[in-house]
């Protein structure tokens, strides 16, 4: 059996201490298991990256209210207080930081302010005088500027060495957890999904009205991924569209799922042999040799780990986690165009990618407000500023960076640009009397990613399989009816801010009918393209398939296939697939070489 595993540095939301000698000496506290999370956001976005979910003072400029929790301390007297934080403008090199806060214990606020450091750190609270076994801490905001807070340890010595990084902080906290147990047996499943967005809500539907057990886990607490209330991207493409009508069926009932939130919880919950598990994110798995066997989630705030059983997965996470742990090739960035013979391909390789957006808007309140000046962020001038009151795709950025790895610093440049265009808007701009009685009503902190890991199928679907009115492959049943749909940075904002662009242009190329993709018939029997089921599973994780973002396509054809309602048929697709691999006990790949024309009959 072979185990693979992410480490991560700071992973359970629960407050313990851990026996040092005869005497209890430290006590933690997970900021994201917090009882009263007031105006404190939690953000599990880069759980993989810097360890944890972590609580965020999301005001917009207005300090939010205090998160509070209760914690037993085992011994009267003094302890020293640490908290794991860090200054998130410091990439930057900015002389103020945004994200200041201060900690208190049962009323008393401690001397140091906090959020200062260069990176995620333990930085030096104070001290406390414990008096009681029961205390309570609080976190109060100071700026409103996107403050975080993931733990804080108290420790009855000062100069205490805190791992925090790899497998010592790891280690670390899980001895002062006391966790040594197995995780909770979840069950055996026909199949499971990770990922509720489109392409996972489609699957595992799907998947559960063709007669299958289905355990569908997600990361947030909301289904939707982009298309959910917390991103709000609006579903394209097209569905029902001949010659396969019946892929579509699922989505069309749960179009925009934003809209419509509570509709989407209530055709979840009808579906009996589907099994829903939201704040629960995957960070573990076993294989026997090309098989997956299990998976293991965490729950977000109360650090329950579970198990899940099945013979069939599905990688609907956008970023391909399943795929990525469990040693899925993969692919990130551009291909070059002497491999592809992709006209729109680069001459050489690269590694950029669609970009990351986030979308904010104002509100007329009647009456001037207030924005602070913000030098921490970007700064602006009458040239270079956007003169905008709301903001959505076009505010993107990233396109040289790693989706993954970089996630944290790519969402906080979009916070930098925003707040700093908006800030000059309000108090710099010879229109600032336009703004004067606009407030930032929204800015969403969950960030809407276009582009990352693409996992390799037995087909990788390139431009030249985009064109023209053909059909090249027999297993070409997803129709896709968004054109191609290439981001770049906008000509302006790369004068102004080369190399660190926020705001992009889209180039759509249509088909060689001289038609956008998009307003072709619905029932034109020669689609614009259509996408292979064999895109829709690895080609050496022997029992994985994937379905939104993730699949089998070059970076040029991704731009039409990511889209949501093509996603969301991909899903689809799968989850009838998926049924054909219990009935036949098979594989993926073995439903194409001996059932295919079974898989097509059921989308007719």
């Amino acid at each position: 059996m072979i185990k693979k595993f992410l480490i991560f540095l700071g992973i359970y939301t629960v407050v313990v201490s851990v026996s040092l000698g005869n005497n209890r000496r430290m006590v933690l506290v997970e900021a994201e298991s917090f009882e009263v999370k007031g105006g404190w956001v939690l953000d599990q976005q880069f759980i993989d990256q810097m360890g944890s979910p972590f609580l965020m003072a999301h005001g917009m400029g207005k300090p939010v209210a205090d998160a509070s929790t209760s914690v037993t301390i085992p011994e009267k007297g003094i302890w020293h207080v640490y908290v794991r934080t860090w200054n998130w403008c410091a990439p930057w090199k900015t002389e103020e930081k945004p994200g200041r806060f201060h900690l208190s214990v049962n009323g008393k606020r401690l001397d140091n302010e906090l959020g200062l450091g260069e990176k995620w750190d333990w930085e030096y609270a104070g001290t406390i005088e414990i008096k009681e076994r029961r205390n309570r801490i609080a976190l109060h905001d100071l700026t409103g500027f996107n403050g975080r807070c993931d733990a804080i340890l108290f420790s009855k010595e000062k100069e205490v060495q805190i791992p925090n990084e790899g497998e010592q902080m790891y280690k670390f906290r899980k001895k002062l957890l006391g966790f040594t147990g197995q995780p909770i047996n979840g069950g055996t499943y026909d199949m499971v999904v990770v990922g509720a967005g489109t392409a996972g809500l489609g699957a595992a539907i799907k998947g559960a009205r063709e007669g299958l057990k289905v355990a569908l886990i997600h990361n947030r607490p909301v289904p939707g991924g982009n298309n959910s209330v917390e991103v709000r991207v609006v579903a394209s493409g097209g569905l029902n569209l001949m010659p396969y009508p019946r892929l579509g069926d699922v989505i069309g009932e749960i179009k925009n799922v934003y809209r419509r939130p509570a509709h989407v919880d209530s055709v979840i919950a009808a579906e009996k042999n589907l099994s829903f598990f939201p704040n629960m994110h995957l960070f573990d798995l076993e294989k026997k040799e090309n098989k997956i066997t299990s998976v293991t989630a965490r729950d977000i705030e109360s650090n329950v780990e579970t198990i899940f059983y099945a013979p069939i997965f599905v990688d609907c996470t956008g970023d391909g986690n399943i795929g990525f742990l469990a040693g899925a090739e993969y692919r990130v960035g551009r291909e070059m165009r002497g491999e592809t013979r992709e006209t729109l391909a680069p001459e050489r390789p690269d590694n950029m990618v669609l970009g990351t957006s986030l979308t904010w808007w104002s509100k007329d309140v009647g009456h001037a407000t207030p924005f602070p000046e913000c030098k921490w962020a970007i700064q602006f001038t009458e040239e270079s500023c956007e003169k905008v009151t709301r903001g959505s795709n076009w505010w993107e950025t990233g396109f040289l960076y790693d989706q993954v790895n970089e996630a944290e610093f790519i969402r906080d440049y979009l916070f930098r640009a925003i707040y700093g265009n908006w800030a000059f808007l309000k108090n710099k701009s010879k229109d600032k009397a336009d703004y004067a009685n606009l407030d930032l009503e929204a800015l969403f902190y969950v960030a809407g990613k276009r582009e990352s890991r693409r996992l390799m199928g037995d087909i990788l679907l390139t431009q030249q399989d985009t064109e023209g009115a053909y059909v090249k492959y027999d297993d070409a049943f997803v129709t896709c009816t968004y054109d191609l749909d290439q981001h770049f940075p906008t000509p302006k904002n790369s004068f102004f801010f080369p190399g660190e662009e926020f705001i992009s242009t889209m180039k759509h190329y249509f088909n060689d009918l001289g038609t956008p993709r998009r307003y072709l018939r619905e029932d034109q029997v020669i689609p614009p393209f259509r996408i292979p089921y064999r895109c829709l599973y690895s080609k050496n994780v022997d029992n994985l398939f994937m379905a939104g973002r993730n699949i089998s396509v070059t970076h040029i054809v991704l731009s039409a296939t990511r889209v949501q309602e093509t996603t969301g048929m991909m899903g689809e697709l799968v989850g009838i697939a998926s049924s054909l691999c219990k009935k036949y006990n098979c594989t993926p790949r073995e439903v194409y070489k001996f059932h295919l024309k079974e898989l097509e009959s059921k989308i007719k």
